[in-house]
């Protein structure tokens, strides 16, 4: 053969297994295990009980953009012994990016607190913003503003300049576009978005209302949720930060 022709042949056959291998390492990719519904969890509060009307009462409305591809798959509502704090730990099927990355966790934790005074009613709102504990003093019903895809959760009316820097949502818009990639290497792993090929005003368009208390599988009153989230969500999960400084 002669030698630029078999130049050719090695370039393809390199090009081929470089296509077989990542088609591996992303079928090899993490897959969730969520348990199925109804969940046994240990010290789970009766319906009935003054916690757990509490806490389904101050549940947020989520706020979803429009667009929101996975679905919450699910909630629990954890009230703090000492602490007049209710957290809400949400459990989305995916986040849209890194799925592919073999040991990666399967699923996307991300969670919300509520506050409130002696008579029940809300008096601050914490939320999880990508490795930021975001904070408000809030009164009347609590609202979170669900990020497109990553989940990320604002105090509904949250001021962008507010929001730490590099992690603003035109931030996190433009980043979206660089990392298309990697967006679509996800969906050889499981079905997702090819990207959100949509303006910046859209991308902040938080208008589909998910009512969390009525997707709360359970609430508990404990200081450290981890066996009863694992009941929940299934093993792994991102444990993200019980409580808020």
């Amino acid at each position: 053969m002669p030698k630029a022709q078999w130049g050719i042949v090695l370039r393809s056959n390199l090009r081929r297994a470089a296509l077989a291998g990542l088609g591996l390492a992303c079928a090899c990719g993490p897959h969730a295990h969520i348990p199925p519904r109804p969940v046994v969890v240990a010290g789970a509060l009766a319906p009935t009980d003054s916690l757990a009307r509490l806490a389904r009462r101050l549940a947020p409305f989520l706020y979803l953009q429009r667009d929101e591809w996975f679905p919450l798959e699910r909630a629990v509502a954890v009230v703090h012994p000492t602490r007049p704090i209710i957290a809400y730990h949400l459990l989305w099927k995916d986040d849209v990016h890194g799925s592919w990355i073999p040991f990666t966790v399967p699923t996307d934790e991300e969670v919300v607190w509520v506050g409130y005074d002696a008579s029940g009613a809300p008096t601050d709102l914490w939320t999880y913003w990508h490795g930021k504990t975001l904070h408000t003093p809030w009164q009347g019903t609590p609202a979170v503003d669900v990020q497109w895809g990553k989940h990320g959760s604002l105090p509904r009316g949250i001021i962008e300049s507010d929001l730490p820097r590099f992690r603003t949502l035109n931030a996190f818009y433009a980043f979206h576009y660089i990392a298309i990639a990697d967006i679509l290497l996800g969906r050889l792993t499981r079905p997702g978005p090819l990207g959100f090929f949509h303006s910046y005003a859209r991308y902040r368009d938080f208008s589909r209302v998910l009512v969390l208390a009525d997707s709360l599988d359970v609430v508990v009153r404990t200081a450290e949720p981890r066996e009863q989230l694992e009941a929940v969500f299934g093993r792994p999960y991102s444990r993200k930060s019980p409580w808020p400084p």
